[in-house]
């Protein structure tokens, strides 16, 4: 089975923020010698016109590999994370760039390479984002909800609506409270949705996976890299700011499997969380 990361922003100092196609392709090729077989170059939220700026790079990027570019790990796609999102979990994203979900912002965005975007996350609560979802689900294009101040009702809500994923589980997302147990709560409960988690050693506790390998169906448990540029580049730390903010994962998902291998979770389990799982998220539903 091919291994797939679903939400990569980049590794070894590049990342999705470019207008090389050149450097998508590196980045494939670093992420093919990780033993990963197939990507989703994930575009950090931003103003449209730059968003689509590294959509065209990474389109641009898929074409090569079409025409017999060989030795990297396959481009299947785009994973757009924002613009429509919450300002109030913004994590290691441009808060300034998020902005109201409509169909007319997303028409502006996606136009042209409806063909690529294969996940966009969304923030739920956000006035208008139901409809949105609805719209997008139509499209094909599966929604992850994320970087959100979701409430329990307002993330199932979104879920009736069709988001069929929550982005990084418990991460840019408002804390679990027994009386408001919110977007993680309800993505803990509800069998159906898939649920990222990025398995590093510094974004959950592993006493928080072992919670929801023992609360969700192993089948909709998606384990993503969420790397960023100094991926690879910072062995043995977290990658934070300068606020001590993380700003994104430390490890590829074959690291990071091998890494949950060793503390005792089931081999077969955790592969299919970087197999079976992503490819079947994304897959249209029956």
């Amino acid at each position: 089975m091919k291994k797939i990361d679903i939400h990569i922003h980049g590794i070894a100092g590049l990342d999705t923020r470019t207008s090389s196609a050149a450097q998508i392709l590196k980045i494939a090729e670093i992420q093919m010698r990780s033993g990963v077989d197939a990507i989703l170059p994930t575009v950090y939220a931003d103003d449209i016109q730059t968003m689509r700026l590294h959509m065209e790079a990474i389109k641009e990027a898929m074409t090569l590999q079409q025409g017999g570019v060989t030795g990297q790990a396959a481009i299947i796609g785009v994973h757009l994370e924002g613009p429509f999102l919450n300002a109030f979990r913004c994590g290691a994203l441009k808060g300034t760039a998020f902005i109201k979900p409509s169909e007319y912002a997303l028409a502006k965005l996606i136009e042209g390479f409806e063909d690529i975007v294969k996940i966009i996350t969304v923030a739920p609560e956000l006035d208008g984002a139901l409809e949105l979802i609805r719209l997008i689900a139509r499209r094909g294009i599966v929604v992850s909800m994320g970087h959100s101040t979701a409430k329990y009702a307002e993330a199932e809500a979104g879920f009736q609506a069709g988001a069929r994923g929550i982005t990084h589980l418990f991460n840019a997302a408002s804390a679990f409270h027994h009386r408001e147990p919110g977007l993680v709560g309800f993505g803990l409960t509800n069998r159906d949705i898939y649920v990222e988690v990025i398995a590093d050693p510094y974004h959950l506790h592993n006493g928080a996976i072992e919670l929801i390998f023992a609360a969700k169906p192993a089948d909709r448990i998606i384990i993503v890299s969420d790397s960023v540029r100094e991926t690879g580049e910072a062995a043995g730390t977290g990658i934070t700011d300068a606020n001590n903010t993380l700003q994104g994962g430390a490890s590829t998902i074959t690291e990071s499997a091998a890494r949950l291998i060793r503390l005792g979770f089931g081999e077969d389990k955790i592969m299919k969380c970087i197999t079976e799982n992503p490819a079947r998220y994304l897959s249209p539903p029956s």
